[in-house]
């Protein structure tokens, strides 16, 4: 549990480090390593994740979509052959999580709908409006995204250390 919420700890602080730059962070990257090295338990850093950012900016409206757009990037991944070729994942993971960047506001326009009470056509005049910011939330998820093999597998080997560390107690 040390470990996830270290983890969590990461994606939080990698995104207040990056505020700077408009829909530009490691939290993408970040959730795609955590599920190709722990599969179904990345979940748990991700919503260290979430609960952080909650705390740090108020649990409000605009925090209630983060409850299932991270999950979504989680269950991309997933979905994705376990045993990937490298020279087949170095590029598709980037992608997927271009994809995911892409269509952010679109994934977050549902709770927007619902909360302030818009139609179907309001809802698609917001989508269009946060475009501009879902393509820059692509690109920077795709250039980053180049990041996910080889953080991926550092993790994967710092994951074995640490196993072997807590199950004999010798370093």
């Amino acid at each position: 549990m040390c470990v996830f919420s270290m983890l969590g700890t990461i994606m939080f602080l990698s995104k207040l480090v990056m505020e700077m730059l408009p829909n530009i962070h490691l939290v993408g990257t970040l959730i795609a390593v955590y599920t190709l090295v722990y599969r179904k338990k990345a979940l748990i850093p991700i919503y260290i994740y979430v609960v952080l950012v909650g705390v740090y900016g108020g649990f409000n409206w605009w925090w209630m979509p983060y409850i299932y757009i991270w999950a979504i990037l989680w269950g991309m991944v997933m979905l994705l052959p376990k045993s990937m070729p490298k020279r087949a994942g170095i590029f598709v993971y980037p992608l997927v999580t271009a994809l995911h960047g892409l269509a952010y506001g679109t994934l977050y326009a549902p709770a927007q709908a619902i909360m302030f009470k818009l139609n179907f056509e309001q809802m698609l005049i917001w989508i269009g409006a946060g475009l501009p910011f879902d393509l820059m939330h692509c690109i920077g998820n795709l250039i980053l995204g180049f990041l996910i093999y080889p953080l991926t597998k550092l993790l994967t080997k710092l994951s074995k250390q640490i196993n072997i560390v807590c199950l004999t107690g010798v370093k």
